[in-house]
């Protein structure tokens, strides 16, 4: 052996920011101004808090949940929970109380940290998650209390222990983070991250040709830090010394831009919802109340954003705006696109140049793709050839937590789900979707599920719900139900009927009556046609309809 063969251990790295420019701000909107500390406070509370958990009894690998908004304090679990060997379990805290629970006790988590606001969502679950031994209050000075059994305030719980903790060696394979999928079909699934996986993505996602994440930055994380461990950006920052800005709660355009523009925010990241939504209101801003000059770069995942807003970003304020495709299996990053990726694109045009960033983008260094026919037969890269999408690499799930699902990966490739393409240049196109998912304001719905919902209704014989675009949201499901004859269902009844089991977000926007419902040749519904049908009849739904 010529080299060292350090672990690649996330409490190697996480600290780092911290040592180097100790006086740098977490910055977190609260409901009366900004809560500010630095980021040697937030490391040495990050020591504190794996203290406490230790004295509590956490382990290593034992499950550590948290049920947070964007903020300081599910930064320190961030930084803490996988460097002391426990997994952050990150609960998405949009889900019905039948998913989290169920999500809860197939984790086995053992301890929950959550916003006191949150604390209505997790009431339906008392006495049901036998599993969770304490529950952690974080307080933002709103109220709240909760009716499980054992509770404390975080403050009250990490009181008294040292801000410097012995981090333990640690295998690099050990697990570190815990996000389960939704939407599928049947339960949700768990990804089990590792401390490998993590430091490699985290090294990955800081280089120029990545995401460009350094020092320098002021990064504003919106995207959910329940949603793929936030897209990673906790951790980059962590490691490099940024500036974090966080929304905490407040999430509407009008205060997202005005936090962006008071903290000097460089990147930001979040769904295209997010960007439609701070477009239309930097549209209507006539005075230049909004001073966005030292924006350079906006992060849009989740579903692809409009090239009519990337462009309007990048002509009105010079922003670019980075294109990522990814999955809570991928860690998430797989695959990114930017303005320029390559010294060839120099040279192109600027339309030439948003022809490219309107793709899926370039696999991220270190992965692999691939698009197969249905007999596993790689497909060429001519940009016409169209296949089931797969992917590999260090930061690539390899089976779901207790739960293999083989089926979902073959010869050592994740089956994405998705059918792509892949030109010349091996820029990836996705062209469908294989799985029945409908994406809406960042979040999974499950078509099936519903579907399957909808079916157990007396007097409904059929039922098929497929996406239609929206707006504001990008996808709204639209449900088509064959009812049986003489059957006097209702729209409304059905939707309350759903309502039983499904979040509100997650109802379909319509419930359209039919006599009959495209299928395959094999006999699954036909959504590709239905789709193509209503489009065809200049369908639209409720909400955008006109009088």
């Amino acid at each position: 052996m010529t080299m060292q063969n350090t672990p690649l251990i996330l409490s190697r790295i996480l600290g780092r920011g911290a040592k180097l420019d100790p006086n740098e701000e977490v910055v977190t909107l609260q409901a009366n101004g900004t809560h500010r500390q630095t980021l040697k406070t937030t490391w040495d509370h990050a020591n504190q808090l794996a203290g406490a958990l230790q004295a509590h009894g956490i382990q290593l690998g034992d499950r550590v949940a948290s049920f947070m908004w964007n903020n300081y304090r599910h930064l320190e679990l961030y930084q803490g929970v996988p460097s002391m060997g426990a997994v952050l379990h990150t609960l998405n805290i949009r889900l019905a109380p039948m998913d989290l629970e169920y999500i809860i006790n197939h984790a086995n988590s053992r301890v929950i940290f959550a916003d006191e606001d949150l604390l209505p969502l997790l009431e339906p679950l008392v006495g049901k998650i036998p599993s969770v031994e304490l529950l952690i209050i974080c307080r933002h000075g709103e109220g709240g209390e909760s009716s499980f059994p054992n509770c404390i305030d975080y403050e009250d719980f990490i009181q008294g222990h040292s801000p410097v903790y012995d981090w333990p060696e640690i295998e690099e394979t050990a697990p570190m983070g815990l996000c389960y999928t939704s939407g599928t079909t049947g339960k949700p699934k768990g990804v089990m991250y590792t401390h490998r996986s993590t430091y490699l993505h985290t090294m990955t996602q800081s280089m120029t040709d990545s995401m460009g994440l350094t020092a320098l930055d002021s990064l504003c994380g919106i995207v959910p830090m329940f949603h793929a461990m936030g897209w990673g950006l906790p951790f980059s920052a962590s490691m490099l010394g940024c500036k974090q800005v966080l929304p905490h709660k407040y999430m509407t355009a009008d205060k997202l831009l005005q936090l962006m523009v008071d903290e000097e925010v460089t990147i930001s990241a979040g769904v295209p919802t997010i960007w439609q939504g701070i477009r239309a209101l930097l549209d209507a801003d006539k005075n230049g109340k909004y001073d966005l000059s030292q924006l350079s770069r906006l992060t849009c995942g989740g579903s692809a954003p409009p090239v009519s807003m990337m462009r309007w970003y990048w002509e009105q304020y010079g922003v670019e705006m980075v294109q990522g495709w990814g999955m809570t299996e991928t860690n998430p990053l797989g695959t990114l696109s930017r303005k320029v990726a390559k010294r060839s694109h120099l040279k192109l045009t600027e339309d030439q140049q948003f022809d490219n960033i309107a793709k899926a983008g370039l696999a991220m260094p270190g992965l692999e793709i691939e698009i197969f026919d249905e007999n596993w037969n790689p497909l060429p890269h001519d940009g016409d050839s169209v296949g089931e999408l797969l992917i590999r690499g260090p930061w690539i799930a390899a089976e779901y937590f207790n739960d293999p699902q083989p089926e979902k990966f073959h010869n050592g490739w994740l089956v994405t789900g998705d059918v792509a393409k892949i030109d010349a240049e091996e820029y990836l196109i996705i062209a469908d979707r294989s799985k029945d998912l409908i994406k809406s304001g960042g979040e999974w719905i499950s078509s099936v599920d519903l579907e399957n919902h909808i079916v157990a209704l007396d007097g409904v014989a059929q039922a098929a719900v497929v996406a239609q675009p929206h707006p504001k949201w990008d996808e709204r499901p639209v449900a088509l139900v064959i009812l049986v004859e003489g059957s006097n269902v209702t729209p409304e009844l059905i939707l309350e009927h759903c309502a039983e089991v499904f979040a509100k977000w997650q109802l379909p926007d319509d419930v359209i009556f039919v006599k009959q419902i495209p299928m395959t040749s094999t006999g699954k519904i036909d959504k590709k046609t239905i789709r193509a049908q209503l489009e065809a009849e200049h369908y639209q739904l409720p909400d955008q309809r006109t009088a």
